[in-house]
């Protein structure tokens, strides 16, 4: 099979969008917004294994970094192990093979469909298994299974199980992986629907703490309590393999599963220098991604798989996994598998050519497999050459009409993160209840106040709008130049003292510290937009922040020196917002002692709507966050939404229920 020409494909249909993106000419905010993503890039780099320097350090750092490791993926705590429900739907001999055509449910109502190639021999016994996990074959119904085959027939054919498995995207049943890259139904042409709407970037994914990676790592974890449920498969001879989002999967199930003994990734990770700082990332969906909430150096998941073999397998002109980035990446591997005196469990393997399977890679692969799961180092190992087996006769559901009802592939970022439930407290209990949840917030908002603190002439980024001194409020509004012209009519329902106010309008980094004249640009925080790639927002979220979170640490920095100068004697410590911009300001007022009261006009009811921080839905949603305000004095204009009867009650519990205001 020519499995060249669909990486071929793939690759172009991931590439174009960065391509015309890199044909665009920077602004001077293109230039801001990358050298401050280089900068944060660049301290992060440098905590590779959590600073640890030996393998003691190492040992006793680790079980806290995997427990970190699935909370960026959205799997703490663990999911269910419900009852799986495989099901074989059929069997086919083919090449010196039995292929079983299979499903399970990895959640309830999550369908995984899978092939599992096993040698055709009479004999049952327990075999060396391979879970092999697919990259982004485009096959529509046939599953990307289907594209893949080749290896399950090699596997076979040489003594092994192989289970195919196919993505949550691109599987028989379609799913979505391109929730913040931009048009998550794309795909769904190959599967028929030729008018779906191409949808909005589902920015809110960052709140929930909800990535892809999450699903197709778990997919793979019970596949692998599915596969030891088969009297074949040897429980202590599992490996794992794939390439690119493949790769990708590889990397996030052995991380994760100490149950695979073998790993064999494939095009399949680069580091935040590549991602971030050559804007690799614009060629990358969402799969290939956690949310970096713990800030850690990326190379620190791979080093998670330490010390089972690994084979990190790549090509030399491959553009969405530069060679730069791969020697970085294994140069810090031996240093993990060396503290563990295990440095030849590490390997590298360098093809040449572009983003592909070729005879010599695939020799590389099958030949690591037979050294370290079959103890077969010198076994003549031959490339695969088998005939094609029509993707339709592979399906585990033949026919539309056999997809299961109950499925939820197509909407399970909505349930799959578990989303925050809280019970109000006690009175008595209220202030433990309220500490917990700000120390939360705390490692979820990262707010680096600091950066924008030490910005020269901070506060020129607040304008005095009207003539009233008697009450000053700091003032926090996107539109902020439209509103300017009708001031006085949107501050009466709250301008109770006086009719003037610092405009203010959030950024989202230290604009002065790169050297760069804000005083330059009309809009400073309007960067180049194409969707895909979304290249600032996606980058932030791999660095352990949002655009958002960084808008809070301005207005925080902003606050702190407008109450430390003489213009300050004109604020009173309000901060008023509308819309998102209010919520911001709500976080703001929970870390910042100098903001007094606040005030929010039109509010969202939840982060769903934005703002957004990574994973704070798995914390508490908006009229909680606007509870743990009190006692501080907080108005709500169109406040009316029951959702804000929670904020009431807070306020109530905090004995300050006459500190909140709705209008």
């Amino acid at each position: 099979m020519k499995l060249s020409a669909i990486c071929r494909l793939t690759l172009a249909i991931f590439l174009l969008p960065s391509a015309l993106h890199a044909q665009d000419k920077s602004t001077p905010a293109d230039e801001m917004i990358h050298k401050f993503l280089c900068a944060e890039t660049e301290a992060l780099s440098k905590k590779f294994l959590d600073g640890a320097r030996t393998l003691e350090e190492w040992l006793e750092k680790r079980p806290r970094l995997h427990r970190e490791y699935l909370d960026m993926l959205g799997l703490r705590p663990l999911p269910e192990k419900t009852p799986l429900k495989a099901t074989v739907t059929g069997t086919l001999e083919s090449q010196g093979a039995i292929i079983e055509k299979i499903h399970f449910q990895s959640t309830p109502g999550l369908y995984v469909t899978a092939n599992l190639y096993r040698p055709a021999s009479a004999e049952r016994k327990q075999l060396p298994t391979i879970l092999y996990v697919c990259g982004h074959a485009n096959k529509g119904r046939d599953g990307n299974k289907s594209a893949y085959q080749d290896h399950g027939l090699w596997f076979a054919n040489n003594g092994y199980n192989c289970l195919i498995l196919d993505s949550h995207q691109l599987g028989e049943i379609p799913g979505v992986h391109h929730g913040t890259y931009g048009v998550p139904y794309n795909h769904l042409k190959a599967y028929g629907f030729k008018d779906k709407d191409p949808g909005q970037p589902r920015w809110w994914w960052h709140s929930a703490g909800f990535t892809p990676a999450g699903v197709e790592c778990w997919n793979g974890i019970r596949a692998i309590d599915y596969l030891l449920t088969r009297a074949d498969v040897d429980p202590d001879k599992i490996g794992v393999t794939g390439i690119s989002g493949g790769g990708a999967a590889t990397f996030w199930i052995a991380a994760a599963d100490q149950r695979v003994k073998v790993a064999v990734p494939v095009s399949g990770m680069s580091d935040l220098e590549s991602y971030v700082k050559n804007k690799i990332i614009n060629g990358h969906c969402d799969c290939m991604f956690l949310y970096n909430t713990h800030q850690w150096d990326w190379t620190t998941i791979a080093a998670l798989i330490a010390p089972r073999p690994l084979l990190f397998a790549n090509s030399d002109n491959d553009p969405i996994f530069p060679m730069d980035g791969n020697r970085r990446i294994i140069e810090k591997l031996h240093t993990i598998y060396a503290k563990y005196g295990k440095s030849r469990l590490a390997e590298e393997y360098v093809s040449k050519g572009g983003h592909d399977y070729r005879s010599d890679l695939r020799i590389a692969i099958f030949k690591f497999f037979n050294k370290h799961l079959k103890n077969d180092p010198r076994a003549e190992v031959k490339d695969t050459s088998f005939e094609k087996i029509a993707g339709r006769d592979l399906r585990a559901f033949l026919t539309d009409d056999d997809i299961p009802k109950d499925s939820i592939n197509a909407r399970i970022d909505e349930t799959f993160v578990p989303q925050a439930k809280l019970a109000l407290p006690a009175a008595a209990d209220l202030a433990d209840w309220k500490r917990r949840l700000l120390e939360d917030l705390g490692r979820r908002i990262p707010r680096s106040v600091d950066q924008f603190a030490e910005v020269p002439h901070l506060l020129r980024d607040c304008h005095l709008v009207g003539a009233g001194k008697k009450h000053s409020l700091l003032y926090m509004e996107k539109d902020a130049f439209e509103r300017i012209r009708d001031f006085k009519e949107f501050t009466r329902p709250f301008a109770l003292k006086g009719d003037a106010c610092f405009w203010f309008r959030p950024r989202f980094y230290p604009v002065d510290t790169f050297g760069v004249n804000v005083l330059d640009l009309n809009e400073p925080d309007r960067w180049t937009h194409k969707s895909p790639p979304n290249y600032v927002e996606r980058s932030y979220a791999l660095l352990g922040k949002t655009v958002d979170a960084c808008k809070v640490a301005h207005l925080m920095a902003v606050a702190r020196k407008l109450a430390q100068t003489p213009e300050g004697k004109y604020w009173d410590g309000r901060v008023v917002g509308q819309g998102a911009t209010g919520i911001l300001a709500t976080y703001a007022a929970l870390f910042e002692n100098s903001i007094k009261e606040v005030v929010i006009v039109d509010p969202p009811t939840s982060h769903k709507d934005g703002p957004h921080f990574l994973s704070i839905l798995r914390v508490l949603d908006i009229p909680d966050a606007l509870g743990l305000l009190a006692p501080t004095p907080l108005t709500i204009i169109n406040g009316q939404d029951k959702a804000f009867d929670r904020t009431a009650e807070l306020y109530r519990l905090a004995g300050a229920a006459d500190k909140l205001q709705r209008k």
